[in-house]
């Protein structure tokens, strides 16, 4: 079992992704680990006070038919506002020019007194789709840019997309499919950025910020609205594994109809949730391996924390003060890593010795906890998971639910 720490959060686990709820803005108690941290206001929840209702008025529907307004790519081309991404070949001169064909709309936050874009200013819902396949297909498949230029990039353009739907009346099932691909992308982005670009273009803790608003957007489209979402239960699951450990996403996903609780993706997950907090490392970690890219990509985050966990644990169980040695492909195995080479980086970041190139010691008061843990190269547990597929592909899919095995016994 892990042992508790200090705010009921186990040792050597930093915070957590904060959950959003479903109903309103929370603030993250000390049981989630969360230190108080607020969401923020989501991004698809304009500031300003709506207009009072008039007989026969309705939200708008977006007539605008591509990725960018024709009048935010003027107004941009003249203010030199345009990314590198979104100019025309040839044209990156002293006057960039944008593309059609590549401009997105980008992100400008709803402000009290700003009066509501025209129809012709809001993207309706499938070209917006096309937007989030678009971004999947051609940006973030980008090799000419770092991972964290493409990772801001992608997140402001679906935060604009997010807000779009939400400014016009789309339709249930049709508003979902356009979250859902969004959300994807941006689950699959955050997770390709890996630990060496904290400091990088893309902060961190505004990207965390956005898949939660993601989340949050999404989950209220499937309590408000009569479905069918043939992908919820994936979609449900993906929030459970992105908030792992977090006491209010766990009550969330049990409040639930049980129906859909019983599908494969969210009992997977909730399998996930139990091994993570029982600290049942080898059952963690099997199921781990087990699941679908966009799973994998949710959980990763906590990945390093939990081999923190485990590692902790081993140290605690073998310690002597002679010392007692294990194979660093036991390790592997058991962690899922990335070769012996990421075993021994691990051991050593954590002040275990070792003995040659093949087993770690472990020596009582050696086993130290400093800063973050190792984040790893996942490969293994994300990045081999495509199996040849484009992330456009993974983004566009029908039903997984199927495709996530169940665990096959609960030892």
């Amino acid at each position: 079992m892990l042992r508790p720490g200090r705010g009921g959060g186990p040792v050597g686990v930093g915070p957590a992704p904060p959950p959003l709820s479903l109903r309103r803005p929370w603030r993250a108690s000390p049981q989630d680990g969360a230190s108080g941290r607020t969401c923020p206001r989501d991004a698809e929840r304009p500031s300003f006070p709506p207009s009072p209702p008039m007989s026969g008025y309705g939200l708008p529907v977006g007539t605008c038919v591509d990725m960018c307004p024709a009048a935010e790519r003027a107004q941009r081309e003249k203010e030199r506002r345009l990314h590198r991404f979104e100019v025309a070949p040839g044209c990156r001169g002293h006057r960039p020019r944008a593309d059609p064909q590549r401009a997105v709309k980008e992100y400008s936050r709803p402000a009290a007194g700003k009066i509501r874009p025209p129809p012709s200013q809001l993207r309706p819902p499938s070209v917006l789709l096309a937007t989030v396949r678009y971004l999947a297909s051609e940006v973030v498949e980008r090799t000419d840019a770092s991972r964290a230029e493409v990772a801001s990039f992608v997140a402001d353009r679906l935060r604009a997309v997010r807000l779009d739907l939400a400014l016009q009346g789309a339709g249930d099932v049709e508003a979902a499919l356009v979250l859902e691909a969004a959300l994807a992308v941006l689950l699959a982005v955050v997770a390709r950025l890996g630990p060496s670009t904290a400091h990088g273009p893309a902060d961190p803790m505004l990207l965390q910020a956005q898949v939660q608003e993601g989340f949050g957007s999404l989950r209220r489209c499937y309590a408000l609205g009569a479905g069918p979402y043939p992908r919820q239960a994936t979609f449900q699951g993906l929030f459970l594994l992105y908030n792992l450990g977090s006491v209010e996403a766990l009550h969330e996903i049990l409040q639930l109809p049980t129906a859909l609780r019983s599908r494969p993706a969210l009992r997977t997950a909730l399998a996930v949730d139990s091994a993570f907090r029982e600290g049942n490392t080898a059952r963690l970690f099997r199921l781990l391996r087990t699941l679908p890219y966009l799973q994998s990509c949710a959980v990763q985050c906590h990945v390093g924390r939990a081999r923190r966990g485990a590692l902790a644990r081993l140290a605690r169980a073998l310690s002597t003060p002679k010392g007692q040695t294990l194979p660093l492909g036991f390790m592997v195995h058991l962690l899922a890593l990335d070769g012996p080479k990421e075993a021994r980086d691990l051991c050593q970041a954590h002040g275990l010795p070792l003995d040659g190139q093949e087993r770690v010691v472990f020596l009582r008061g050696h086993y130290t906890e400093e800063g973050l843990p190792p984040a790893g190269t996942c490969q293994a547990l994300v990045g081999n998971k495509l199996g040849g597929r484009t992330l456009e592909e993974v983004v566009t899919a029908e039903e997984e639910d199927e495709a996530v095995e169940r665990p096959k016994s609960a030892a």
